[in-house]
């Protein structure tokens, strides 16, 4: 997603550009007919386009809605992908431990939060259909790459992982029975969302509702300057520019906003949110591993005062 406070007008422009010229020349054209060849019988009354207008700004309605229901629940499903890689990560961070103490359970630690972060990119790049490993240099090593790639759903491949990594925790008495069944579940949460998420870029929004929806503007815009002719004259033809142009801006919104995951600038912003995962949880392990550091070196420092 492409965030920027101001959208230049000629982005906005640019997606009905081929539309709006059409839709110039057929009024222009439109208007020398009236005038110049004095077909006056060409006008119609403006009520017709009045209600032809009527139902199409209904459908257009409707459509705008559930296409923003469509993006707003994918972006609902990432806030909560947040909200349970934090959870996560804290939950590693506080059950996991070795009562004799050790590095083994901070590379631990720090393998299965980095996990985390590169499954977060990994889904996000998923659904945009392109490669899952972009972004997730450095926070995977080769063993769990080869593992990835031997499915071919990368993020479920990493969830896995995770799993193993309870199991093992669980053997080795790191975590005890009732944590374990902590972690099982904000994994299934993960999953879940991933699921949504799946669900929302897999299921296509009905061709037909589009297609009538489509069909029911161009028989408006056809039949708009023929109502407007006899009332404005020449000034039918900008009228008739700006009101097609708004409908048709509003369609293709609506267009944009049903498929939250295309790599538009209308998507949900996987990749920052992604950033904003991986951020939070490195700096939860570096606070972590601090903490756990200060600890041994002032159990050290006890420990030489009182041998002395």
């Amino acid at each position: 997603m492409l965030l920027k406070e101001n959208i230049p007008v000629r982005y906005v422009l640019g997606k009905i550009k081929k539309e709006v010229i059409v839709v110039t020349i057929y009024s222009i054209l439109v208007a020398i007919l009236y005038r110049n060849f004095h077909f006056s019988q060409i006008s119609i009354p403006i009520a017709v386009p009045t209600i032809v207008g009527t139902v199409l700004s209904l459908l257009l309605a409707f459509r705008s809605n559930q296409a923003y229901d469509r993006w707003w629940e994918a972006r609902t499903l990432w806030g909560a992908i947040v909200n349970d890689s934090r959870t996560l990560g804290r939950q590693i961070l506080s059950f996991v431990d070795d009562p004799y103490g050790g590095e083994e359970v901070e590379k631990f630690q720090e393998r299965f939060i980095k996990r985390q972060m590169a499954w977060s990119y990994s889904l996000g790049q998923s659904l945009r259909k392109i490669s899952p490993f972009i972004g997730t240099e450095g926070l995977l090593n080769r063993e769990e790459i080869e593992f990835a790639r031997r499915y071919s759903n990368k993020p479920v491949a990493l969830l896995e992982l995770h799993a193993a990594d309870l199991r093992l925790a669980l053997k080795r008495g790191w975590i005890n029975e009732y944590q374990q069944v902590q972690l099982d579940r904000t994994l299934t949460n993960l999953c879940d969302a991933m699921g949504g998420c799946e669900r929302i870029k897999n299921t296509v929004f009905p061709v037909t509702y589009s297609l009538y929806t489509h069909f029911s503007l161009i028989v408006f815009i056809s039949m708009l300057p023929f109502g407007l002719i006899e009332y404005f004259g020449i000034m039918e033809i900008p009228l008739v520019i700006a009101i097609a142009s708004l409908l048709l801006l509003i369609e293709k919104m609506s267009i944009h906003l049903q498929d939250p995951f295309e790599n538009k600038p209308t998507d949900t912003p996987v990749t920052t949110i992604a950033k904003t995962i991986e951020r939070d949880l490195t700096q939860m392990l570096k606070q972590s591993h601090l903490v756990e550091e200060t600890k041994r070196l002032e159990s050290a420092t006890k420990a030489e005062y009182y041998i002395l």
